[in-house]
């Protein structure tokens, strides 16, 4: 790709240099190499503008910059670089990004998902939906990514547009049609997505979540709105809406443009009734306006309805039939760090969950209220709350805790750069306006094997808020930790 082509695809202030042929798009000069377009853009964290002369050294071919100062330096210091000047740094790495990798967006059906709650999920189910009928997918989410069969780790839910682009360049070679995303309101209000034409998009929910960063819940509505307006591109073909809950109701008024298809358990067009809940399965029937289906899935909980019937929704707007989806929800699609079972054999359950929010801890101890009542067992709840993050919503996870469970195991969650037991006292404060008995351990080795070793047969221990995590993220740096592993060693010291 050359110089000339790709300023003719970019929203630039000035563009200019000499025509030179550009082999890659990095926005980290680290990773730059000969004959690359370094991107200088301003970020949360830090001003890629500074590191211009190291990006240069390495062999950077080209440089866009939000900085006048650096352009004209650009342009006054190293006149065979080829540079451009552009107002807003992130849109700009999309637009190259696309230019110089070809516009595998544009070769691919993109549907989209974004709420508080029940992204990851949706996103999985309706992958294995399309891929049930043979479809060759990309998908891009919290815990991983795939290029056809391929797994790949993703380092965030949403990452920057040129590492998007690049695995959709790779989907496309691979022979995917399809693409499945999470958009997280981070991406969207940074417009890490922008450019990106969304066929299908999802609202699953909203609850308090992110406000140390949008600051009110209207600002964090907003910035879910966003993918139903289109970020730099037209607005989705279709809008597939949760209307049993509240934000969702109103999206779905508002909503201009996209085909609207509504779902939920009492309001919608789309609606699960007869629904059924068993510790390994979830049925109901899926009543749409073109006829019902029986849906089966061996995922469970009220929570996993909705995040079916999402998916099952996009599934039909993407072109597989009411069968197809029915047969793809029976199929299943197990999600690690998602209602994940450790297997024991001392008739105690134990399961790891990523609930990290008040909405999502009171979803997942309902569910397990549910699987116990019939055999009298007790609900065991180990949650912590994770620092530098919105500490408004640590009492609120407190309560939910507190007010659902027998035995709360209150620990630590990511502390970051807090200190641990400031942030458990935090949520303390919650779970002490409930009468349930709490147990205070910081170390979460420690509190998973109290949390364990007090459940008897029959009760159910919920270890939540970390799920798929495979580190502890502390003051002083990140060490390895899962979950999963740590439960699996105390069952097994336990048998």
């Amino acid at each position: 790709m050359n110089w000339e082509t790709v300023c003719a695809g970019l929203s630039a202030i000035e563009c200019g240099g000499s025509s030179v042929e550009m082999d890659g798009v990095e926005y980290d000069s680290r990773r730059v190499g000969r004959g690359d377009v370094f991107v200088a853009m301003r970020g949360e964290a830090t001003d890629g503008n500074r590191y211009i002369e190291a990006a240069v050294a390495q062999g950077a071919a080209a440089v866009v910059t939000d900085s006048r100062e650096a352009y004209a330096r650009l342009r006054r210091e190293h006149v065979g670089v080829a540079a451009a000047l552009v107002e807003r740094g992130r849109r700009a790495l999309a637009e190259v990004s696309a230019a110089v990798l070809g516009h595998p967006e544009r070769r691919l059906a993109l549907s989209a998902v974004t709420g508080t709650n029940g992204k990851t999920t949706t996103a999985f189910l309706l992958e294995a939906m399309l891929r049930s009928v043979g479809r060759t997918c990309v998908l891009i989410g919290t815990i991983e990514t795939h290029v056809g069969d391929e797994v790949r780790v993703s380092p965030h839910t949403t990452p920057e547009a040129s590492d998007t682009l690049r695995v959709f360049a790779d989907g496309v070679k691979a022979g995917a049609t399809e693409a499945v995303m999470e958009m997280s309101s981070h991406a969207l209000e940074q417009e890490r997505v922008w450019g990106l034409p969304v066929d299908v998009a999802m609202f699953t929910n909203l609850t308090q979540d992110h406000l140390d960063y949008h600051g009110t819940m209207q600002e964090y509505f907003a910035a879910k709105v966003r993918l139903f307006e289109g970020v730099g591109a037209a607005p989705p073909r279709v809008a597939v809406i949760n209307v049993d809950d509240a934000y969702g109701a109103r999206l779905a008024v508002d909503v201009k443009g996209p085909e609207a298809m509504r779902y939920g358990m009492e309001r919608g067009e789309y609606r699960a009734e007869d629904v059924v809940l068993q510790a390994a399965e979830t049925r109901f029937l899926f009543k749409t306006p073109d006829g019902d289906g029986a849906v089966r899935s061996p995922l469970t909980g009220r929570v996993n309805v909705y995040n079916l019937l999402a998916a099952s929704c996009a599934a039909l707007a993407r072109g597989l039939t009411l069968d197809e989806v029915v047969a793809g929800a029976a199929a299943g699609a197990q999600v690690p760090g998602r209602f994940e079972v450790v297997p024991s054999l001392n008739g105690v359950t134990v399961v790891v969950d990523y609930a990290h929010t008040d909405d999502a801890l009171r979803n997942l101890i309902s569910l397990a209220r549910e699987l116990v009542k019939d055999r009298g067992g007790r609900v065991i709840t180990l949650f912590g709350c994770g620092g530098d993050r919105d500490r408004t919503k640590r009492p609120r996870m407190g309560r939910a805790a507190g007010e659902g469970s027998d035995l709360v195991v209150l620990t630590s969650d990511n502390p970051r750069s807090e200190e641990p037991m400031a942030i458990i006292e935090e949520a303390l404060v919650g779970v002490r306006e409930t009468p349930t008995t709490c147990i205070v351990e910081e170390d979460r080795a420690g509190a998973i094997e109290i949390a364990i070793r007090a459940a008897r047969a029959g009760d159910i221990v919920l270890i939540a808020g970390k799920g798929h995590e495979k580190v502890q993220i502390l003051k002083d740096g990140t060490v390895p930790f899962d979950d999963v592993a740590v439960a699996a060693g105390v069952l097994k010291e336990i048998a």
